[in-house]
């Protein structure tokens, strides 16, 4: 199998910032996409801010400028860092990646259980 577990989140007065971190482990042969997802009580999941196994990334219009995505292959782990949070920032986090495990040509998607963060002061 394949876990997600991210960390990294918590309480952060606005203007601040958080790094977060998501390793993948388990059978993995390979990750492609890794994503960055957030959602707000009340609200829908949303797509905060994905990157490919190359490096290309893309960012929700509400975080660009502020956030950045990164990866470090080696490590099977994605980051986002995270400045300039906002209240409206605040929610609980998910990673999700598109693993082909060890034996299988099938490419999933696999989610972490998420971490909160709360921007407030």
């Amino acid at each position: 199998q394949v876990q997600l577990v991210e960390s990294g989140g918590g309480l952060v007065q606005p203007g601040g910032s958080l790094r977060l971190s998501c390793a993948a482990s388990g059978s993995i042969f390979s990750i492609y996409d890794m994503g960055w997802y957030r959602q707000a009580p009340g609200k829908q999941r949303e797509l905060v801010a994905r990157i490919s196994s190359v490096g290309s990334t893309n960012y929700a219009n509400s975080v660009k400028g502020r956030f950045t995505i990164s990866r470090d292959n080696a490590k099977n782990t994605a980051y986002l860092q995270m400045n300039g949070l906002q209240p409206e920032d605040t929610a609980v986090y998910y990673c999700n990646a598109q693993v082909r495990r060890i034996g299988s040509n099938a490419l999933n998607v696999y989610w972490g259980q998420g971490t909160q963060v709360t921007v407030s002061s």
